[in-house]
């Protein structure tokens, strides 16, 4: 990967944006794309939207969540620790014991999600599963006055770690879920930028609260009213001890972008995409989803009178953890799959399915 790229892509993990918190990763994502977008907005929502080729035909919406989980300040108590709530899907049992950045208004602070120690604990399976309400953050408070002094309810909590690279092109960070999305959605509309003989609009949104919900992506596409749409979110890869490939099909990191078939889909452009990926040697990677998707793809298929979508996943360990393990090379092959397809897209391209 081209060092800007990887910085852009280190700067926005590093960004805090919980649901509903996704300003400073957004202005990352803004800045990259002004470069060279023929219009850069953020809407109401706080979707940020960039296009190019703004009188071409179809128009072609690529979309990845820019938000992550986290966590949000809930109540402070009259000792100054910290009680908080969940932002999005999380394994409470990953939580307990974590460094944690509360963000403040006047800068992130540092704090440690606590507990009972295990040897007070009695009851050995409620320690297994613990809840929010048995946690809380102690940020080094000795009262609820100082604490108050800092600290807003509400301010938004994410965990501490970052960006760091494993051996070969594997790297873990948190929130690769899904700022790698949005930084795909970025990084191919750059590509198409180059590209000689666009037909297409292409419009490239970092959408906001997908994890409660796929908030963004219904009020941008409702809003931009498209005629294709490409979400892109990570997916399950199946190469670890824990997972049963004969339930969720074979996905491995550094194989390739996954390409969904199934409802979801719009048929014939499934097929152009994997057309285009055998045209250009790009590695893929097909899973069966016989269902709506909980991603962006399902929100934007179904918005208005429908458009034709697909989704693609990054191939990824350990999802909703601190310690989330994508392989670059599968962000690089995605970018070049989906310039592929979009610039041969034209007036004459059909998406009707047979």
């Amino acid at each position: 990967m081209k060092k800007d790229a990887l910085a852009f892509l280190e700067n926005m993990l590093s960004a805090p944006s919980p649901s509903g918190y996704e300003g400073p990763a957004r202005q990352i994502w803004v800045d990259r794309v002004k470069r060279f977008a023929a219009d850069v907005t953020v809407d109401v929502h706080g979707n940020a939207i960039a296009t190019i080729n703004p009188e071409g035909t179809p128009h072609v919406m690529l979309a990845g969540h820019i938000d992550e989980i986290g966590f949000q300040i809930c109540h402070v108590e009259e000792s100054g620790f910290l009680r908080f709530r969940t932002i999005g899907g999380h394994d409470m049992q990953s939580v307990e014991g974590r460094r944690v950045h509360i963000h403040t208004n006047s800068g992130p602070i540092l704090g440690v999600v606590g507990k009972k120690p295990i040897h007070l604990i009695r009851d050995r399976t409620r320690a297994s599963k613990p809840k929010a309400a048995d946690l809380w953050i102690d940020a080094g408070f000795s009262s609820k006055r100082a604490a108050l002094k800092v600290v807003d309810l509400g301010d938004p909590v994410t965990y501490v770690e970052g960006f760091a690279p494993l051996r070969g092109k594997l790297a873990v960070g948190r929130a690769f879920d899904n700022k790698v999305g949005a930084f795909i959605a970025a990084e191919a509309l750059e590509a198409l930028d180059r590209a000689k003989n666009l037909k297409c609009r292409v419009t490239s949104v970092a959408t906001v609260q997908e994890e409660i919900g796929l908030r963004g992506a219904r009020t941008s596409t409702f809003g931009l009213d498209p005629d294709v749409g490409i979400a892109i979110d990570v997916t399950w890869a199946t190469d670890d001890p824990s997972a049963d490939a004969k339930e969720l099909g074979e996905v491995k990191l550094g194989d390739g972008p996954v390409l969904a078939r199934g409802p979801n889909t719009n048929p014939p452009l499934f097929s152009m995409l994997r057309q285009a990926a055998r045209r250009e040697g790009i590695v893929h990677q097909i899973r069966a989803l016989p269902a709506a998707t909980g991603t962006d793809a399902n929100a934007m298929q179904i918005a208005r009178a429908g458009m034709a979508t697909a989704l693609i996943g990054i191939p990824q360990r350990y999802m909703h953890s601190p310690v989330e393990v994508c392989h670059l090379g599968d962000l690089e092959a995605a970018v070049k799959l989906i310039s592929c397809t979009v610039s041969k897209l034209d007036r004459k391209s059909s998406f009707i399915p047979r």
